[in-house]
């Protein structure tokens, strides 16, 4: 499965691991992850250790996840994130809207 969650026991942390390539074709199951614990104060984790790829709808997908867990006051942190990957968040001004780890 190219998206694994886990939700904390106090549904307080979200974390989702995304597999492969981060793309359209992963709208469904991303949204899934964590349309049902969009509450106040709930932090986001998105661990793309074992993503190969990304494309600009994955990024629109993000952007989605900001706007419905809060806008500016969003906790949502990218983690786990490869060279060629930060270099893509870097152009397009991610790491101004979201924490971001690299490896």
């Amino acid at each position: 499965m190219p998206i694994i969650k886990n939700i904390s026991d106090d549904g307080k942390l979200v974390t989702i691991k995304v597999q492969g390539i981060f793309n359209i074709g992963l709208y469904q199951d991303f949204s899934a992850a964590y349309k049902d614990n969009l509450l106040p104060g709930t932090k986001y984790i998105l661990d793309l250790e074992e993503t190969d790829g990304i494309d600009s709808s994955a990024l629109g997908m993000l952007l989605l996840l900001r706007e419905r867990a809060g806008g500016d006051n969003a906790n949502i942190s990218i983690i786990n994130v490869n060279q060629s990957l930060s270099k893509i968040f870097q152009v397009s001004n991610f790491h101004r809207l979201f924490s971001i780890k690299t490896k």
